[in-house]
């Protein structure tokens, strides 16, 4: 029974086809910071020997217990 003023939480409902599409993107951009804030450091780097990414995270990194140096 409802009073007036009250609402009731609705649940989203996805298709499985848009589903996977998230959760498909959702672990490309997860692995994407984990790999600029875990593993890029600079002399390994996927760009080369550009410091900027790293530096741009430095403080994340040690702040998450990843080592850089």
């Amino acid at each position: 029974m409802s009073t007036p003023g009250s609402s009731e939480a609705t649940p989203v409902v996805l298709p499985v086809s848009q589903a996977v599409l998230w959760l498909a993107g959702t672990t490309i951009l997860a692995l994407a910071l984990y790999y600029f804030i875990g593993v890029d450091q600079g002399a390994v780097s996927v760009f080369g020997r550009d410091m900027h990414v790293h530096e741009f995270v430095h403080d994340a990194r040690h702040f998450l217990g990843f080592p850089c140096h």
